[in-house]
């Protein structure tokens, strides 16, 4: 039996009961929830899920139907860019599935969300239509509040559904895409510029680090984050990531506090960064 991932980003992270009735709809379908994570000033939580095909199809189309119901992007706040309440929902191939199942699966599933619950999508990462759909942050440009007016252009009509927007929960981005890693590093200071420019620097697309997708978002009066997806480890190790903030933080007058995973990684970044750390600490004791 085919094995693949799934991790859906809902618009909810504030409302325990919310994300549990998700939990339950994912479980009930006959996939399993081995990751949870909830963040109230995103005002998002995502799941990690594991299944065989038809499980994963079923209980992403179950998940849709509860977000559907209990989510209302018309009243939600949070720091996250977000266009659904079902925001994002990647599939990733495992063991002896390919990305042409990932990518069949996304279709099917887009498709089934939007028979069922009339609820559109975009395709993104190894699923996208066309080249300007690859990148998710693109998919997400204007949010919610700017799908009609997105909608409006040849170019960004949905892959699944017709226009109008869902009036509440508005669409979906549905990919397929290899193993990422959802890793946030914080600050302690209040600037939002600071950690918008440190995102800036950092992402592949204005120069930065290879593979590194990156944002900087407020959280506190004094605390900002940057959040970033690390699509090839390999070529950019975590540590690297940790100690090229901590360096630009430092000449802005400014320390990292904290990093946070969203979700799973392969155990292989964490003994890449593991090793590094301790030759750091230890360094009489390198080869």
């Amino acid at each position: 039996m085919k094995s693949l991932e799934c991790v859906p980003n809902i618009s909810e992270g504030r409302d325990p009961q919310t994300v549990a009735a998700c939990a339950a709809a994912i479980e009930a379908a006959g996939a399993h929830v081995v990751d949870q994570t909830s963040d109230p000033v995103h005002n998002r939580s995502v799941f990690t899920v594991v299944g065989s095909y038809e499980a994963l199809r079923d209980a992403a189309v179950e998940l849709a139907a509860v977000t559907v119901e209990r989510i209302d992007l018309r009243t939600h706040r949070g720091v996250h860019p977000r266009i659904g309440a079902l925001d994002v929902l990647p599939f990733i191939p495992l063991r002896d599935a390919t990305m042409e199942d990932a990518v069949r699966l996304a279709r099917e599933t887009a498709a089934a969300i939007w028979q069922r619950l009339r609820v559109p999508s975009f395709l993104y990462g190894e699923a996208a239509s066309t080249p300007l759909r690859r990148n998710l942050a693109k998919v997400r440009e204007g949010e919610f509040e700017g799908l009609d007016a997105r909608f409006e252009l040849p170019d960004w009509r949905p892959d699944f559904g017709e226009i109008p927007k869902h009036s509440s929960a508005g669409a979906i981005a549905v990919g397929a895409r290899d193993v990422l890693i959802a890793f946030n590093v914080e600050l302690a200071k209040g600037d939002l510029a600071l950690a918008k420019r440190i995102a800036k620097q950092l992402r592949e697309r204005d120069g930065g680090l290879r593979t590194l997708k990156a944002l900087g978002l407020p959280l506190a009066d004094d605390l900002v984050q940057i959040s970033m997806n690390v699509t090839n480890y390999r070529a950019t190790p975590l540590y690297r990531i940790v100690e090229t903030i901590r360096e630009m933080a430092r000449q802005a007058g400014a320390q990292v506090v904290r990093s946070e995973l969203i979700g799973c990684l392969p155990y292989a970044a964490v003994e890449e960064s593991a090793r590094y750390y301790l030759e750091a600490s230890n360094p009489g004791e390198r080869p």
